[in-house]
């Protein structure tokens, strides 16, 4: 009796632990990559991305039918990530709720180390729970993100030459680039939580590894930030 108590405190220990270092890791460097595309978007993929959506927009005034055609091209890319991240995630959430019951018993007739934390009732909808809200949210902004691009690649294509505003064409596919950030971002952050069923060391390790990978696609390189700079100046 007294091997198991101290096995359950252990895992419990572990789950208070672990986890909540693992979303704290997670948030602050998200809070950073905000900070460094408000303050130095050349510094970030999405900041340099923007410019470039800047000067689509500069294109798209000035008339030029080659260049327009480029853009709404350009823009199928982040459309179809958007609609693969919805797909995804709906599936995903439909199978955790179908194999929560079979993934419940497994651990507690195979998973019987300390190692993989509580697996009391409360922890274990907590832990079901967790993943599937980061599910639906990721679902709701990969949706709302399809319809602004979808609006911003129909005003591209008829606003030429009308008198609505080229500043409400360019908020409309800000908002939908955003929208398709966040909702890849919130399934990314999903992923380490779906592996808190395997324990919590898992979740912290997952969570680790994903932050040095995100870091890779977020960040530019420091020679790409001057030649960007070095542009700047010639132009």
């Amino acid at each position: 009796m007294r091997g198991k108590l101290e096995m359950m405190r252990v895992g419990v220990y572990l789950d208070t632990i672990l986890v909540p270092l693992s979303l704290f890791i997670t948030i602050c460097y998200h809070a950073y990559l905000c900070h460094t595309i408000k303050n130095k978007p050349s510094h970030t993929t999405f900041g340099v991305n923007k410019l470039r959506r800047t000067s689509w927009a500069l294109n798209l005034n000035q008339g030029d039918d080659k260049k327009n055609m480029l853009t709404v091209q350009s823009m199928r890319n982040t459309l179809m990530e958007a609609i693969f991240i919805a797909s995804i995630t709906i599936l995903i959430n439909m199978a955790l709720a179908a194999l929560s019951n079979n993934a419940y018993n497994a651990t507690h007739s195979v998973f019987t180390s300390k190692f993989f934390g509580s697996k009391s009732d409360k922890i274990m909808i907590f832990k079901y729970g967790s993943a599937s809200l980061c599910l639906v949210l990721s679902f709701l902004c990969s949706s709302m993100a399809i319809g602004f691009l979808i609006d911003a690649n129909f005003l591209m294509n008829t606003t030429h030459g009308e008198s609505l505003s080229w500043n409400y064409t360019h908020t409309i596919l800000e908002r939908g680039f955003t929208l398709a950030l966040i909702g890849n971002r919130f399934f990314c952050v999903a992923i380490p939580l779906m592996l808190w069923m395997l324990g919590p060391v898992t979740v912290f390790l997952a969570s680790l590894g994903l932050v040095c990978l995100l870091y890779e696609f977020d960040f530019v390189c420091k020679i790409h930030n001057l030649a960007i700079n070095n542009n700047a100046i010639k132009i």
